[in-house]
């Protein structure tokens, strides 16, 4: 029988995938996780099909050997290229993202989107399924952010480099009059603020972080798999410092004295390349997330 203490898994081609993380420890605070950056092989867009579901179904075995409850695929690309397998391989609930790509059609006035994405992810036969199903009514703008996460891996956010790439991808965006622009890749939400800086106000941007974050708890509900507090409560808010992701979903401080009264959550990373850009997209110069975080660099 899975214990309630057992770690939800994470896994991505790299540092990206914390921005989903984020999310999902501001829902579930008393949660632990164990987080996998494959930096060494990102980006995972530019690989093929079997190559993303190999390293797909390494991630999954490391962190199953770990004793995960639950397994976020915290990468667009491989989950459009591998969820399926991995679902039809191993038993333990899968949780993966995809382009929001539903919500923007479904409220666009202008009826034409936007969608930053990896090659992977953009050639996949379920990125393909899930705008046709959604998105035939609106005209798609896809771009592929071709050199956005190796600059990301490098912890590269901001600055000319990255301004270049933006402007060469959203300037088709702009001028066929998007109002909402999908970031396909989980590395992208750490460019919301140079991406702000750079579209008319009125342009939305989605990513799929904070609903990734309300299907794991309610997978993890479904099962009876929640770590709850002794009061009942499975969560309500984090100490996070201002974020380079920009999200507005982070709630406002908890009584840490609550957090007190059950055993901290582990909360560990694990990376096969360079932790510095890990430690600063992590923020670990904050009070919280430098005290809570443990970083491992390993083979893998």
């Amino acid at each position: 029988m899975v214990n309630k203490d057992a770690p939800i898994g994470l896994f991505d081609s790299g540092v990206g995938g914390t921005s989903i993380w984020r999310e999902i420890h501001q829902l579930l605070p008393f949660e632990n996780t164990l987080y996998l950056a494959d930096s060494r092989n990102a980006p995972y867009g530019a690989k093929s099909a079997q190559d993303i579901i190999d390293l797909s179904i390494k991630n999954t075995e490391l962190l199953l050997d770990q004793g995960c409850k639950l397994i976020v695929v915290a990468c667009n690309t491989a989950t459009t290229n591998a969820i399926a397998t991995l679902r039809k391989k191993y038993s333990v609930p899968f949780i993966g993202i995809e382009p929001a790509i539903k919500p923007a059609a479904l409220n666009s006035m202008t009826k034409s989107v936007g969608v930053l994405a990896t090659k992977g992810t953009l050639n996949s036969s379920l990125f393909h399924e899930t705008a046709n199903q959604f998105g035939s009514t609106i005209k798609r703008i896809e771009v592929v952010g071709e050199g956005l996460v190796p600059l990301i891996e490098k912890g590269t956010i901001d600055g000319p480099e990255i301004e270049l790439l933006l402007k060469q991808y959203l300037t088709p965006m702009i001028d066929a009059g998007v109002d909402y622009i999908v970031l396909g890749c989980s590395h992208y939400p750490y460019l919301i603020p140079a991406i702000q800086d750079m579209i008319p106000q009125e342009i939305n941007i989605i990513d799929s972080g904070f609903a990734v974050a309300r299907q794991t708890k309610a997978i993890l509900g479904d099962n009876n798999l929640l770590r709850v507090h002794p009061n009942g409560a499975y969560g309500g808010g984090v100490d996070f410092p201002p974020t380079a992701v920009g999200k507005s979903t982070l709630k406002s401080l908890k009584d840490e004295d609550d957090q007190a009264e059950i055993d901290p959550p582990r909360l560990e990373f694990w990376t096969n390349a360079d932790p510095q850009p890990l430690k600063k997209l992590l923020y670990l110069e904050s009070s919280y997330l430098e005290k809570k975080i443990k970083i491992v660099q390993k083979e893998f």
